[in-house]
């Protein structure tokens, strides 16, 4: 599959991550545009690519430890961080919302089923 390709299923599977988490997951709330709500998308693809191999060498010690449970707690972290941005970038203002610990784990493990199976529809051989 070609790269851009990749690119724009990953931010479509994201959008629809967060849409769903939204619909089915009280206590996350995602107050946006179809359009603000691509953008953040985007920005969890972004801190996906980036900040995720740093993080999972971080806690690589506890994921370890919990057999790769301890992974949870990355995308927890990343989510956060979304949340953060979310919150203190102009254009996303006010969009993203997390009220309670449950609410955030539940988020974390609807999106990370999501990208799972996003990431076996992008790369069929590995």
């Amino acid at each position: 599959m070609h790269w851009l390709g990749r690119i724009i299923i990953i931010i479509a599977g994201n959008a629809l991550g967060l849409w769903l988490v939204n619909q089915y997951v009280p206590g996350f709330i995602v107050n946006a545009t179809l359009l603000q709500l691509v953008l953040i998308a985007l920005v969890l693809a972004v801190l996906n690519a980036i900040l995720k191999p740093i993080l999972t060498l971080v806690f690589g010690p506890v994921i370890i430890l919990t057999l790769g449970l301890g992974i949870i707690v990355v995308n927890a972290v990343i989510l956060l961080i979304l949340q953060f941005l979310g919150n203190n970038l102009d254009i996303l203002r006010g969009t993203i919302s997390i009220e309670n610990v449950p609410a955030l784990i539940y988020a974390t493990l609807v999106l990370s089923a999501i990208n799972f199976v996003v990431h076996l529809a992008t790369n069929p051989g590995n």
